[in-house]
């Protein structure tokens, strides 16, 4: 299953703190067949709240892009395609970034990882592995 990261799962991994999540996730990160995604739209929002002074990173934004490859993890830019696509069920959330993840999950047949409350419940949420 191909699986994209939801931002503060992508920290997580990064950071080795995948023990902080229930069983769902974990055992979602731990299957050996699923293949991992991340969106520049996470590197955006962590490079946004690691310069307003909200985020400590364990290392540096330049590293990320490089830190990710040698993880497994490929990255998907963003594109007008995902931009203007309308994600049904409407999402709970008013979040760009979310609402910007799931059109991605939409588009290119992804499931999100995440523990987002507003978003869990959503379709295009992944569920246990």
């Amino acid at each position: 299953m191909r699986l994209l990261l939801d931002t503060h799962i992508l920290l997580a991994l990064i950071e080795n703190r995948v023990a902080d999540f229930g069983s769902h996730v974990r055992s979602l990160l731990e299957n050996e067949d699923s293949e991992f995604v991340a969106s520049v739209a996470s590197l955006w929002e962590i490079a946004i709240k690691w310069r307003l002074g909200k985020l400590e990173l364990s290392t540096t934004l330049e590293a990320f892009p490089e830190l990710l490859e040698a993880m497994g993890i490929e990255i998907i830019s963003i594109s007008a395609r995902y931009a203007v696509a309308a994600v049904e069920p409407e999402p709970r959330t008013r979040d760009p970034f979310d609402r910007l993840l799931l059109a991605q999950c939409k588009i290119e047949a992804l499931r999100l990882v995440t523990v987002d409350h507003a978003l869990l419940d959503h379709p295009l949420a992944a569920r246990k592995a």
